[in-house]
């Protein structure tokens, strides 16, 4: 093998280590058999979550993940593997994949890293089945204002008993403007 062969093979298991890394999460799965239309559309699915998916020979990805301190996923670089990179969303490569493997039994997922952990099959599962970051954020906000909302009904509910005792008119007291109680008061 020629040395600018191997400079080139080098470089390319730097900048892997460099993604493994630097990413929020990593998975590794098995595409042999897909279609290239199937192929095409589970790359477009990834990329609108800002996921990259790489077909990356097993001896590359060896070094790499040695290199990046995750020598733990050598195992499963057996066969033909492709890696999801994502840097922003931790969870988008496993849900993705995830649903794309229930849908196509050709795509297999094989493992990876999730926050810096090894992430087993199952622990891809687990993480598949958690919301999108959007998803979340939905539910704290429903959470924050359901005190909220639950107060303004109450009070709703207070001002309309009040309505009916009075015979339908809703009673106010009168406030007196600070400025004229402070002037009263001397």
């Amino acid at each position: 093998m020629s040395e600018k062969a191997i400079a080139v093979k080098a470089q390319k298991v730097e900048e892997i280590a460099d993604q493994f890394k630097n990413a929020a999460s990593a998975v590794v799965v098995d595409a042999r058999g897909l279609t290239v239309a199937q192929s095409t559309d589970l790359r477009h699915q990834l990329r609108q979550e800002g996921v990259v998916l790489e077909v990356i020979k097993n001896k590359i990805l060896t070094r790499a993940a040695e290199k990046a301190g995750f020598a733990e996923l050598n195992d499963i670089f057996a066969g033909p593997s492709a890696v999801a990179f994502s840097n922003d969303d931790a969870i988008a490569p496993s849900r993705i994949l995830k649903k794309f493997a229930d849908a196509n039994e050709k795509l297999e997922i094989k493992g990876g890293v999730v926050d810096g952990n090894i992430a087993n099959l199952d622990d891809i599962n687990k993480y598949a089945s958690l919301p999108s970051r959007e998803g979340l954020f939905g539910q704290l906000l429903a959470e924050f204002q359901f005190p909220i909302r639950s107060f303004a009904y109450v009070v709703k509910a207070l001002q309309e008993k009040l309505e009916e005792e009075n015979g339908g008119e809703a009673t106010t007291t009168e406030e007196t403007p600070v400025a004229e109680t402070a002037t009263d008061a001397e």
